[in-house]
């Protein structure tokens, strides 16, 4: 692979910021993915995936810490902002609520949070919103408008983020926009696949797509979590990301547009298993236009961080970076969370290049 730093955009690593607590049960296994957001007195709070044994997982409230030259350098727990106790969080075997992501949607002056509740569906999105990061409202699952002759409702569902602004629908009607990663697969657990996918869509390996939900028409919060105008936004396009590509952090309006950092999975998946053994996670940068971010601007050919330290290719899952959560550090440097081997959380510092190529308009695909 060639050196990161001779591409637009790379990820500087700055360690690990927290590590699972053997002496805790609520972390036997590990802490990962979280979300972060800054409070309104300036504090940076991560809300890490806490897992259990048998995959049981929570989403945690940490503070994070600083040293001397400003680095984050680890973190002060807080207990938990979201534990499983809804029917849709919990199943037979398990529950949880996974791999949080929190943006602070300025216009709502509400930070939305959205997770994988992994209930008796499988998982599915589900969404919750706070005013302050410590008490949480649920809004229940994300629902989906009928499309394209398909019931997105009916699909696995994972990697929400949404953006900080509201944006314009493909109607003109100011929304709330997420991007998500259903998962066309509608066969029974150890059973072959049977892909059920939408119209017009040849791709089966599951993509990045994007909706909206207006909220000029109604109270700013009623209806949140009710999505229309589902478009596929991006597929698996590199061997890095031959199995599939989703959403990682929250999009950040840059100069370029809107830089969202995502994740590819290449190597193979096991059904029916938790753990895979034989998988491997990379991140990629992503900019989308700032008006329209159905309209992919750039997108980076080769990972931009790659599992390489012993804290990224050993752990509970190995081989695994998944970027989560981003903080805007100052002008157009961030920096971006991310779990380590599904067992602790490493931050690395991504500076948004002066110049960047982008496509024509004219000449975009999804």
């Amino acid at each position: 692979m060639p050196d990161q730093r001779e591409l637009p955009f790379h990820i500087e690593r700055l360690g690990v910021v927290m590590d699972g607590d053997s002496s805790d049960p609520n972390e036997s296994w590990g802490v990962l993915n979280p979300a972060s957001a800054r409070s309104r007195d300036g504090e940076l709070y991560l809300f890490p995936r806490v897992v259990a044994d048998k995959n049981l997982s929570r989403v945690g409230v940490a503070r994070v810490l600083f040293d001397g030259g400003g680095d984050p350098c680890g973190v002060e727990r807080l207990g938990y902002a979201l534990e499983p106790t809804e029917s849709y969080e919990r199943n037979p075997r398990t529950g949880g609520c996974e791999d949080p992501r929190i943006t602070f949607v300025r216009a709502l002056d509400t930070y939305v949070m959205t997770y994988t509740a992994y209930g008796p569906l499988g998982p599915r999105i589900a969404m919750a919103i706070s005013t302050d990061l410590m008490k949480w409202q649920r809004l229940g699952l994300v629902k989906f408008a009928m499309s394209q002759g398909t019931e997105f409702d009916f699909y696995h569902n994972k990697d929400a983020v949404v953006f900080p602004e509201l944006l314009p629908d493909p109607q003109g009607r100011l929304s709330l926009v997420m991007i998500h990663r259903p998962d066309y697969n509608m066969s029974a657990p150890g059973h072959p696949s049977y892909p059920v996918l939408p119209d017009g869509i040849t791709e089966t390996r599951p993509s990045m797509w994007i909706s909206y939900s207006p909220v000029e028409r109604r109270g700013k919060l009623r209806g949140l979590n009710f999505f229309h105008n589902h478009n596929l936004l991006a597929t698996p396009d590199a061997e890095w990301q031959a199995l599939k590509v989703g959403a990682g952090t929250p999009p950040v309006l840059t100069r370029h547009g809107w830089l969202l950092v995502f994740h590819g999975v290449s190597g193979q998946i096991l059904e029916g298993v938790d753990l895979q053994p034989n998988v491997h996670y990379s991140a990629g940068a992503m900019i989308l236009d700032r008006d329209d971010p159905r309209k992919i601007l750039y997108r980076s050919s080769r990972p931009i961080l790659a599992p390489t330290t012993t804290g990224e290719t050993q752990g509970l899952v190995n081989n695994v970076v998944f970027p989560t959560a981003v903080d805007e550090r100052n002008g157009e440097c961030i920096d971006v969370y991310y779990g380590m081997a599904d067992s602790r959380i490493g931050v690395g510092r991504l500076q948004v290049p002066e110049v960047l190529a982008l496509q024509a308009q004219d000449e975009m695909v999804a």
